[in-house]
């Protein structure tokens, strides 16, 4: 009978320990890295060349991973195909590829390096891990054997997985993520078969991880927050800016407060390709972010956030909407494209006004003022509500406030990336028939607007203050994951778009990896 008591003081006294243990904020990096990319990559070359490569990499990444832990950091993300960049076939990617075991196996590559084979990036990256006493999160190549027993294994005999890890501040695996959803390009590697939810808890809060082009659907990444409850997102990237919507920055700034979660978002540095853009993202404002197209230079950032993050903040993303009747709108609605989705839009013409915007089931609702009405910026609201299919088949419903190229209507939707209008106040609400819509508001030369805007619980996307920059564009990006593969192809691209993705993106699109 006595030692039903202690076994109850004893659990008692460990939960208060555990929780005297754990931290309520924690030092979060992430550094966007200018990868050094192979000279050639559809010629296989040598595994010593290949290291020879990935270790010129690692080198500037241990400077960003010491750095960040001097600086006081419990975790950094490194950006995807950070170590030998991208546009392999599955032969010249293969000697870039370690076999990665499963976390449970308990390992710690820089105590035992060659307990599964010759590992010696996985080495490289457990030391730094355990020297600098950091978690640090890398994006490597995993390569696991099958044989004819498996229908489905590749030709060669081996699967080829585009593959994140996280090494705890000890130096042991406590990942590994096989990336879900490869983007187009990305032939080198194999899709697991089935999607993995790959998670670790630390006494800073629970992690989540997945990888670039997965950040649009809803497996693993609305998983692992609706089903998991993770605290912290952590996601590696090879991130080519799109605007008006996809721009890196502003999409993933967008998601962590659509999902009310961290998100540590490190982006390739390579300009050239239009990738940059990386950031320390809370639910309910950016923390720290970077984009530059105009340096050559990788970035470090560092912020704190808080260890378990709120979740409690519920929208009804129809419910204003719904409750207001169509706003006059006082001019034409005309058609424009936007990343090759059909949008219909209507002109802002005053310095002030409401309108309204529909297309199929979805209508926004916009009340706006600028600063001025410029004569040489035209900005215009615009719905779409339809299967995007350009980079991948996935179900959108957009409203969006947006500057066009030229004050000619027929731009509204092209990429723009500077503007001279700002605003004084503005609301944006729509009638959308998803919980999952991601607010961004994103101003002139790709600059985010922390503190300047909210999100009511009835759904409306609203300013705080008059826009500190000029607007390049207020949106509301729905998706309606259970819409995905709906066999509409004319809900999607218009044989105009098709003609402009052929002549315009295919040929940049194929040669990335994201």
């Amino acid at each position: 009978m006595t030692t039903s008591p202690l076994l109850a003081y004893v659990a008692v006294l460990l939960f208060y320990v555990s929780r005297a243990s754990c931290l309520d904020t924690f030092v979060a990096a992430v550094y966007e890295h200018a990868v050094i990319l192979p000279s050639t990559t559809l010629t296989p070359v040598s595994r010593e060349e290949a290291l020879a490569l990935m270790n010129r990499n690692l080198d500037l990444l241990e400077g960003a991973i010491t750095s960040a832990a001097e600086q006081g950091a419990h975790i950094i993300v490194t950006p995807e195909d950070a170590l030998y960049g991208w546009n392999f076939n599955r032969e010249s990617i293969y000697p870039y590829l370690e076999d990665i075991p499963h976390p449970q196996v308990n390992w710690i590559p820089c105590d035992n390096p060659n307990r599964f084979g010759h590992s010696p990036v996985q080495e490289r990256l457990s030391c730094l891990a355990k020297d600098n006493s950091i978690y640090i999160v890398a994006n490597i190549g995993d390569k696991k054997p099958c044989n004819a027993s498996d229908p489905q294994c590749p030709r060669d005999g081996h699967y080829q997985y585009n593959t994140d890890v996280a090494f705890d501040s000890q130096g042991k695996l406590v990942a590994r993520y096989h990336k879900q959803n490869l983007f187009m390009g990305e032939e080198q590697f194999d899709a697991p078969k089935e999607p993995e939810v790959v998670t670790f808890n630390t006494t800073f809060g629970s992690f989540g991880i997945f990888t670039c082009f997965d950040i649009l659907f809803h497996d693993p990444a609305v998983t692992l927050v609706k089903d998991f409850h993770v605290d912290t997102i952590l996601f590696p990237t090879a991130w080519m800016n799109v605007l008006p919507h996809l721009s890196a920055v502003e999409f993933h700034s967008a998601w962590a407060m659509g999902m009310r979660v961290n998100f540590l978002a490190s982006n390739i540095h390579y300009p050239s390709n239009k990738m940059t853009g990386s950031g320390i993202y809370a639910p309910n404002s950016p923390k720290a972010f970077h984009y530059d197209m105009k340096t050559q230079e990788g970035k470090l950032l560092l912020s704190q956030l808080d260890s378990h993050p709120s979740h409690s903040v519920v929208v009804n993303w129809t419910s204003y909407a719904s409750s207001v009747e169509a706003l006059s709108t006082g001019n034409q609605e005309f058609k424009g494209i936007a990343f090759f989705d059909e949008f219909t839009f209507v002109e802002l013409t005053g310095v002030a006004g409401n309108y309204t915007v529909c297309q199929k089931d979805l209508c926004c609702h916009l009340s706006y003022k600028m600063s001025e009405k410029r004569s040489d910026e035209v900005y215009a609201l615009g719905a779409f509500d339809g299967l995007h299919m350009v980079e991948g088949r996935y179900y959108l419903q957009i409203c969006t406030l947006l500057k066009c190229k030229t004050t000619s209507l027929n731009t509204c939707g092209d990429s723009v990336e500077t503007a001279s209008t700002r605003f004084e106040m503005f609301s944006l609400s729509g009638t959308f028939r998803t919980q999952y819509v991601f607010p961004e508001v994103l101003l002139s030369e790709t600059k985010l607007a922390p503190g300047e805007f909210q999100v009511s619980t009835d759904g409306r996307l609203f300013s705080l203050k008059p826009t500190s920059g000029p607007v390049l564009t207020v949106t509301l990006f729905g998706r309606l994951y259970e819409k995905d593969w709906v066999s509409n192809a004319s809900s999607g691209l218009t044989a105009q778009a098709r003609r402009i993705m052929l002549i315009v993106i295919a040929p940049i699109v194929y040669s990335l990896s994201c």
